[in-house]
Order: structure tokens, then sequence, then C-alpha cells
């Protein structure tokens, strides 16, 4: 089966979503949220050691990606709006196991 074809509204859609600046620092997320770093490394699919240098200062401070910072805005937004968003598109976009889905 051959791709599907672009209309002009899923174009727009996917030049919003390029040129998007969303983004929250490790530290914004974990001042707003009760979490701990590990949590933040596996929501970034970063290591532990690595989030910790997101922490650090000086030598040892390492930045995070533009990627990581998306990664957590989006967490922020879905904490934010779980209860909003219908549980059938959760599943389509997050669940893939029946063992996975939150209630």
């Amino acid at each position: 089966m051959p791709p599907r074809l672009l209309t002009s509204r899923e174009q727009q859609l996917i030049d919003l979503y390029s040129y998007c600046q969303l983004g929250m620092t490790p530290q914004q997320f974990y001042a707003k949220w009760q979490v701990n770093q590990d949590t933040i490394a596996a929501i970034c699919s970063r290591s532990t050691s690595t989030v910790h240098r997101w922490f650090r200062r000086g030598r040892s401070y390492r930045r995070p990606t533009a990627v990581d910072l998306r990664h957590l805005a989006l967490m922020d937004f879905m904490l934010e709006h779980f209860e909003q968003i219908p549980e059938d598109l959760r599943s389509t976009l997050c669940f893939t196991r029946q063992e996975d889905k939150i209630n």
C-alpha cells in the first residue's frame, strides 16, 4: 500500500509542530512535580547518571537536549490534562499492552 498523501491541514499541523518551541527544563519539572531524578530519566529515556549531570554545576554539568526538554514538556502537559484526554486516545498514544492501561 502506498503512503498516504498529506492534506493541507495535515501539512499545516506538521509545520506547526516542527517550529514549536515546546520545552520544560528538568529543574522546572522537578520543582513542579514530586518526582525523583530516576523518574525524569525514565521520561526522557536517559540514564540516571545523565540526569544527575543536568542538576550539577561546574565541569560536571551537562545541558539537556531539545528532545529532553520536549519530553518533559509533553509529560507535564499529559499530567496537567490527563482527565481531559479520552481513554481511547491515551491508549493509542502511549499504551500497547492491556496491563499498562491507566484508569
